[in-house]
């Protein structure tokens, strides 16, 4: 595999995994390649920095947590989720309600770029989504229920 940096006239970079360079010429030529923000088809390859193995040692495997240790993969999946929604409420802003037209005052920037969270309906989220405001949804289970 390869992997190129691209992007479209609209400048949005973004990586592409290819089986060879032919590959990605042939998926080109064919209009296959299309620019996963704003659909644009004019896909160009851009300088990118090579990766170049030199014989280093293999990363070590990952140590195990004691939090870990002989628990089955969902409570695993449980409690990476449990971290990554505390990274979430740590880094981010709650603009609660305010969430779609907060984000499209970042996106359109009207206002600081910042890692915001809150609320939106689901016509408000497919209506952010429509404009290529980049948001994504994630459920958050009751405060009672995180760790």
């Amino acid at each position: 595999m390869i992997v190129f940096d691209l992007q479209c006239p609209g400048g949005h970079r973004f990586e592409g995994w290819f089986g060879s360079a032919r590959e990605f010429a042939s998926q080109k030529k064919r209009g296959l390649l299309s620019c996963p923000n704003c659909g644009n088809g004019a896909i160009e390859r851009v300088l990118s920095a090579p990766r170049i193995n030199v014989g280093a040692a293999a990363p070590s495997p990952q140590a195990k947590t004691p939090e870990m240790e002989g628990k089955d993969p969902f409570a695993i999946a449980q409690i990476l989720y449990s971290r990554m929604l505390d990274e979430i409420f740590t880094r981010s802003e709650d603009v609660g309600k305010a969430f779609p037209e907060e984000a499209r005052k970042i996106f359109y920037e009207q206002a600081p770029a910042r890692a915001i969270r809150g609320q939106a309906s689901e016509e408000e989220h497919d209506a952010l989504v429509d404009e290529g405001v980049p948001v994504a949804r994630i459920p958050v289970p009751p405060r009672r229920q995180l760790n």
